[in-house]
Formats: structure tokens, C-alpha cells, sequence
């Protein structure tokens, strides 16, 4: 799925940081300097969405989850809306430290809330006094706010999506303890070489934003879609093969009559 540059000059993902905040190492990423700001090289940007769409779409057709990271304002609503289209889990509020290296202790969490679910399904959540129902119910939405969408994570991820790493540098530094691979927006103001998959941009205008998280999970989907024909064709061969066996009997009725 070809990226058109045209659509990525629209979006204005081409706009980068005020040179003075730049970081050095985004220097192979900038076209040009304009009114004192670094302006993105969108054919740079357009190869490598390219490069991390393919990469995305591997991990998800292997059968491993994405996890998608942003809790800028302007990211929030995006990510959560494109990676819960794709059935991926995300972070939109504060990164909970330890999220991936102390993973146990999150799952534990995670365990917590089903079992606080259990208990209003099976009605023992009625048996508990006022105080206590309200105490549960806000253990309950502190949860849901904090590890909703990646309540369905059994296991570790296998990658992350930043958006922004200076402000998801936490995120980062424990993807890289575990040798998660990092696929990242990032802006002239950030050091690219935290990243596995480079996608420059701006990561601060929610259009391009958008822009590049359609593209990204537009991919992811085409992965998820080639897992599932995958695991239909034996099914499909199974359901075909009393038939071919039927045809192949039928045959040699015949040679013989």
C-alpha cells in the first residue's frame, strides 16, 4: 500500500520543530530550515511508513500483539480509536511503570479487575456493604482507566508503537531492556536512534497523526487478515477432502465397470 506524499504534505506531517530545539541525529530526516522551522523530508517519511507497515504486518500475521503507546492529548482519542479498530492493545493514559518489564505484577492487576466482574455477574459484589461497594467500584474504574485495553494481553507485546518518544521515554527505556522492537513517529526534536522503525513526522498535529496511524494499522490489518486465511485453508481442505475422496472413489467404480 503505497504512501502519496501528496497526502502526507496535507496532513501537515512535513513540519517539524523550531531548529534551536532540533536534535542532530534527525539531521539525515530534514529537507530544509523555513521561518525557523526544520522542515521533514516527506519522501524519507513515505519510504519508511513503508518499511514499518511491512514489519507490522509480519508481527501481526505471527500472531503477536502491537501495543500502541500516546498520551498526548492530541493522540489520545486517535490511537485509542485505531488500534481498538484492529483489536490491539493501548496506553492513552499514564504509562504504568514496569508496564513490560515488571509484567507479572500488571497481570496481577489485570486479574484483579476480572475478578471484581466475576464478583457482580455471580451477585457476591451485593453481599458487600455500601462502603465497600463504592470502595470496589473505584478500584475498578482507577483499573479499567489504566490497563482497559490491555486487560486481553496475556503475554508481552511483540512491539511497540510510540507516539512522541520524548514524552514516552519510560516506554522506550523498558522496551529496550526486554528487546522489544520500537516503531516510532518521530519529531526533529527527538534522537531516532531509540527507535528500531524511524517514521518521521510531526507528532504533534493530530491530522498528522492520524495520517500516519491509518496507514500503520491499514497494515497491521492486512497481517491479521493473511493469520486468518492462513488458518481457514487446512479447515477448508478438511471439509474438502470427504468430497475429493468421494470423487476419487466414484472414479474407479467406474474404471472397473
Amino acid at each position: 500500500m503505497a504512501v502519496e506524499v501528496k497526502e502526507l504534505l496535507e496532513a501537515g506531517v512535513h513540519f517539524g520543530h523550531l531548529t534551536r530545539k532540533w536534535d542532530p541525529n534527525m539531521a539525515p530526516y530534514v529537507y530544509m530550515e523555513r521561518n525557523g522551522i526544520h522542515i521533514i523530508n516527506l519522501y524519507k517519511t513515505a519510504a519508511k511508513m513503508d518499511e514499518a507497515g511491512a514489519a507490522l504486518a509480519k508481527i501481526a500475521a505471527s500472531g503477536r500483539k502491537i501495543l500502541f503507546v500516546a498520551t498526548k492529548k492530541q493522540a489520545k482519542d486517535i490511537v485509542a480509536e485505531k488500534a481498538g479498530s484492529i483489536d490491539m492493545p493501548y496506553i492513552t493514559e499514564r504509562w504504568p511503570g514496569g508496564m513490560l518489564t515488571n509484567f507479572v505484577t500488571i497481570r496481577k492487576a489485570v486479574k484483579k479487575m476480572a475478578s471484581i466482574d466475576r464478583m457482580k455477574k455471580d451477585g457476591t459484589f451485593m453481599t458487600l456493604s455500601k462502603k465497600e461497594r463504592l470502595q470496589v467500584d473505584r478500584l475498578r474504574a482507577k483499573l479499567e482507566k489504566n490497563l482497559g485495553s490491555i486487560s486481553d494481553m496475556t503475554r508481552l507485546p511483540g512491539a511497540l508503537f510510540v507516539v512522541d518518544i520524548k514524552r514516552e521515554h519510560i516506554a522506550i527505556k523498558e522496551a529496550q531492556k526486554l528487546n522489544i522492537p520500537i516503531f516510532a513517529m518521530v519529531d526533529t526534536n527527538s534522537d531516532p536512534r531509540q527507535v528500531d522503525y524511524v517514521i518521521p513526522a510531526n507528532d504533534d498535529a493530530s491530522k498528522s497523526i492520524d495520517k500516519i496511524l491509518t496507514h500503520v494499522t491499514n497494515a497491521i490489518a492486512e497481517g491479521l487478515a493473511e493469520r486468518k486465511a492462513e488458518k481457514e485453508a487446512p479447515k477448508a481442505d478438511k471439509k474438502a477432502a470427504p468430497a475429493k475422496k468421494a470423487e476419487k472413489a466414484a472414479a474407479s467404480k467406474e474404471e472397473e465397470e
